[in-house]
């Protein structure tokens, strides 16, 4: 008896060691298993945003080159380039000094514009809008883009169905409160009115890699950089015509809008135009840009 109420306080700590250990052990187990893929583990839960990482993805990632060498092409095989004189127009620094101040003023007047006209315009302004586009630099001369401009009521339709289906789920799930909230001051909703409205849709895509004549893959350096410059050049062209749009990169919708256009799986959606003149009733809202010492460094 004796004994037995010696080791008595003795098992009952070593017993209440062997529950604390299987309840951390449990908890770690549950940790584990609730985190979410591309989470890191202990990160705050906060940071996770599947949207970004989730928004390109449509279960067709291609391989890296190491994994098919076969398939890709050696810049062995491909011929030099043949440089030529180059000789651009001079201006006069006065002549200069207006022509840049006249291209700022056009641009400083270009905005976002949701309420668009069903007035048509001239298939031809557009493809020339795009062929500026096109001049863009691109990483290795590659010219990783493609335009595809949507007329076709029925196909407008079912690119907004799609659109809004899943800007209904960003807006009340994927974004969150904080960009929910920072975006109300702008009156933007999961509804895209303007993407049956306006005459045309500019559905941008990045190829992630090029296909030549004879089915090898060619790297693209640089795609989406080069293709986002792309863009810029395309709202500029646009703007210099008197048309309007709105940069749209709707979360999610690039699988189907994929899918739907028929688009090779070398080719991701980044962006999304609808493109036309503005409404007679179109507003903005009344913004200011920041002054060019709150942009540029001179050293």
């Amino acid at each position: 008896m004796a004994l037995l109420s010696v080791l008595t306080p003795v098992l009952a700590v070593v017993l209440c060691v062997v529950i604390g250990f299987m309840l951390v052990r449990s908890r770690e187990t549950e940790t584990t298993s609730t985190t979410s893929p591309g989470e890191t583990e202990g990160a705050p839960k906060a940071d996770f945003r599947p949207w970004v990482d989730q928004d390109l993805k449509d279960g067709t990632e291609t391989k890296g080159k190491d994994d098919e060498d076969g398939d890709w092409v050696d810049s062995n095989e491909e011929e030099d380039i043949l440089h030529v004189p180059y000789s651009p127009p001079g201006y006069p620094v006065e002549t200069m000094l207006e022509r840049s101040k006249d291209f700022y003023s056009l641009m400083n007047q270009r905005r976002s514009v949701r309420f668009i006209s069903p007035e048509p315009v001239p298939r031809e302004v557009i493809n020339n809008a795009i062929r500026t586009a096109g001049t863009a630099p691109s990483g290795a001369h590659t010219e990783p883009w493609t335009f595809v401009v949507v007329s076709d009521p029925e196909t407008k339709h079912q690119i907004r169905r799609i659109v809004e289906e899943e800007e209904e789920v960003n807006y009340r799930q994927r974004m969150g409160d904080k960009w929910v909230q920072d975006l109300s001051r702008f009156r933007t909703n999961w509804i895209k009115e303007y993407l049956d409205v306006a005459p045309y849709l500019i559905l941008v895509f990045k190829q992630i890699y090029g296909i030549l004549p004879n089915g090898k893959k060619r790297t693209h350096y640089y795609n989406e950089i080069s293709v986002s410059i792309s863009c810029g050049l395309l709202l500029a062209a646009l703007q210099n015509v008197g048309l309007v749009t709105v940069t749209s990169t709707p979360l999610n919708c690039g699988p189907q809008l994929r899918l739907l256009l028929k688009r090779p799986a070398n080719e991701k959606l980044l962006m999304l135009l609808p493109v036309g003149y503005p409404a007679c009733e179109a507003t903005v809202p009344d913004l200011k840009r920041k002054p060019l010492d709150g942009i540029v460094v001179h050293i």
